[in-house]
């Protein structure tokens, strides 16, 4: 198992994005096996921020959490040395499924979209304690 915690920032030379990109992306993890609560703060040009909160347990048990308005049901799990995320969204047309393998390289963290409605995603973060007092209640 691997500890995650900690407070990351994504480089967007090394990270393959869907959708609309905005002008940075901070993100604090709280891991404490088996739970886990992903906070990602994303920053526009215009100097808008939003901030959603994503939190988990690593059992296997399913967990829902609401994100950007909508219900998002997951279950996560360890594989080898990798975090499996695996979530679903009804959008009301169609059911998205993502699995997000977030894995340790040194001190670089990986979370990247295999084989899901997101394939070929990958966003590579690196450490960046100086940023932690951007987030809400930060400690």
């Amino acid at each position: 198992m691997q500890d995650f915690s900690g407070t990351w920032r994504l480089d967007f030379t090394r990270s393959k994005l869907h959708g609309p990109t905005p002008a940075g992306m901070l993100m604090r993890i709280e891991h404490r096996d088996p739970a886990f609560t992903q906070t990602i703060r994303l920053e526009y040009a215009d100097g808008r921020s939003m901030q959603s909160v994503f939190e988990g347990t690593t059992t296997g048990e399913e967990f829902v959490n609401s994100v950007g308005g909508q219900t998002v049901r997951s279950r996560a799990s360890w594989k080898d040395s990798e975090l499996v995320i695996e979530s679903w969204v009804d959008t009301g047309k169609r059911q998205l499924n993502f699995r997000d393998h977030w894995f340790l390289r040194g001190d670089t963290l990986i979370m990247e979209h295999r084989d899901d409605d997101l394939a070929g995603q990958i966003a590579v973060l690196e450490r960046a304690p100086e940023t932690a007092a951007k987030f809400d209640g930060a400690a």
